[in-house]
């Protein structure tokens, strides 16, 4: 579907493909937005048109977070449209403990002494981690951009709780609830006695033993005692922070035996139970009724309606949906947004031992274009003669880079290039899931599509 703005650029009903192209060959229209795309009209207000309640639903997600406009009429839903918000919580991570490395080091090495001052800063109510305040911030940013392009009525969330000790420990109960991991033993001793006093990659016993990251902290791992293990200093050097996979791919059957004493990590479920409060709250400042459910809720409806498991019909399953028997889709693909960032600050690009190594431009702008514009280059001539559309990465010299959907088309002249929507801090690609929706169950009272 194609979001439609008045001439006031005031939301209108969605309409197909068709009738958008149709309105912009007769002059009736404008493109507003290429990504998602959007037409304004230039001969009807809001005022002299019928609109339908548009539901806006939300399925967060550590990593990925699925978005729906959907349309209910008695027992019919329809899907108008669906996405999914990758977040870039994992980079601000990295970067922050880069960040802090330097600052560490400008302390105590080339300049004079001076005090640690966390201790006199206080965090105030509700504070959440840059990480965690970047995946609020972008949600909350997509539903108002939403609710600039449709006539969104009423909101959905999957207000998901995740157990813990459940996810680690299944059929726990009672109180083992009250007893951790760790009870009565301290981390060394616990990992000593866990796998049994030995290295797990070699077996060696009777040597000094060190506190090993299975998935290293490097690579997103977290000091949670199901992501440590033991390991021998020669085998804790030579793994360094290759995963697991890699580092045991010559001995499989060493690689499933130290899978198998490892936990499921709870990184990902606690960054959902870190912000479900918040992003409620946020919603409800919108000034919209927001609806929630639970995730088991959503599971049934997916599965009473036989829909397939991805993030984008996740969030059109969110909240009641019982009275619903017959679902229409007017879409075949899914919009994915990937928060790539605005720049950086730093324009000093280092290796891996902190030494400078390259300098970026201090100015981030040549001939008109600037990182993550997305450009249409038509090249006339030449190995890359063609139409490339996708996000530039600009250079001084005026030979740009293009990040199209089918890889990276590197030495493209600026000459070639025109602007197609200016850079804001996401990257898009539609995903074809007719194939996927083609083959779905009849479920109740049928699918229609």
């Amino acid at each position: 579907m194609v979001f439609v703005l008045d001439a006031k650029k005031k939301p209108l009903m969605p309409c197909s493909e068709k009738r958008a192209r149709l309105l912009l060959e007769r002059g009736r229209a404008r493109v507003h937005r290429m990504a998602p795309f959007a037409i304004r009209l230039v001969d009807r207000t809001q005022e002299t048109s019928v609109l339908q309640p548009i539901a806006l639903k939300l399925d967060p997600g550590s990593k990925t977070t699925g978005i729906a406009l959907v349309a209910q009429q008695n027992d019919r839903l329809t899907m108008l449209f669906l996405a999914e918000l990758s977040h870039r919580g994992n980079a601000i991570s990295e970067a922050l403990t880069q960040r802090k490395g330097y600052r560490r080091r400008r302390r105590s090495v080339n300049l004079r002494y001076r005090k640690l001052r966390f201790d006199n800063r206080r965090k105030p109510a509700g504070w959440l981690p840059p990480s965690l305040r970047h995946r609020l911030q972008t949600i909350h940013s997509w539903v108002q951009r939403l609710r600039h392009l449709a006539p969104v009525a009423t909101i959905a969330q999957e207000l998901v709780r995740f157990d813990m000790q459940a996810v680690q420990r299944p059929g726990i109960s009672g109180i083992e609830y009250q007893q951790g991991a760790l009870a009565g033993y301290e981390v060394r001793e616990y990992l000593l006695e866990k796998w049994g006093r030995t290295c797990a990659y070699c077996d060696a016993k009777n040597v000094p033993l060190q506190i090993d990251h299975v998935v290293a902290k490097a690579g997103g791992g977290s000091d949670r005692v199901s992501n440590l293990t033991l390991a021998c200093e020669p085998c804790n050097k030579k793994k360094g922070a290759q995963s697991i996979d890699g580092f045991l791919a010559a001995d499989p059957e060493r690689l499933a035996r130290i899978k198998a004493q490892l936990k499921s990590p709870l990184k990902d479920a606690a960054a959902v139970n870190a912000t479900r409060w918040a992003l409620l709250a946020t919603l409800q400042a919108e000034g919209l009724p927001v609806d929630t459910a639970s995730g088991g809720r959503t599971k049934f409806n997916r599965s009473r309606l036989g829909l397939p498991k991805t993030h984008g019909l996740d969030a059109a399953c969110v909240g009641n949906l019982d009275a619903i028997t017959q679902i229409t889709t007017n879409t075949t693909t899914t919009l994915q947004i990937k928060a790539c960032g605005r720049g950086a600050y730093q324009r000093t690009r280092v290796t891996e031992h902190g030494f400078p190594r390259g300098y970026l431009m201090r100015r981030k702008h040549v001939r008109g274009f600037s990182t993550g514009d997305r450009v249409r280059a038509i090249v006339p001539i030449g190995k890359k003669a063609g139409v490339h559309i996708g996000r530039v990465a600009v250079r001084a010299s005026g030979s740009f880079n293009i990040q199209t959907a089918h890889g990276t088309i590197q030495g493209i002249n600026a000459n070639f290039c025109r602007l197609v929507q200016r850079g804001d801090g996401y990257s898009y690609h539609l995903r074809k899931d007719a194939p996927l929706l083609s083959g779905l169950n009849a479920g109740v009272g049928g699918v229609i599509f």
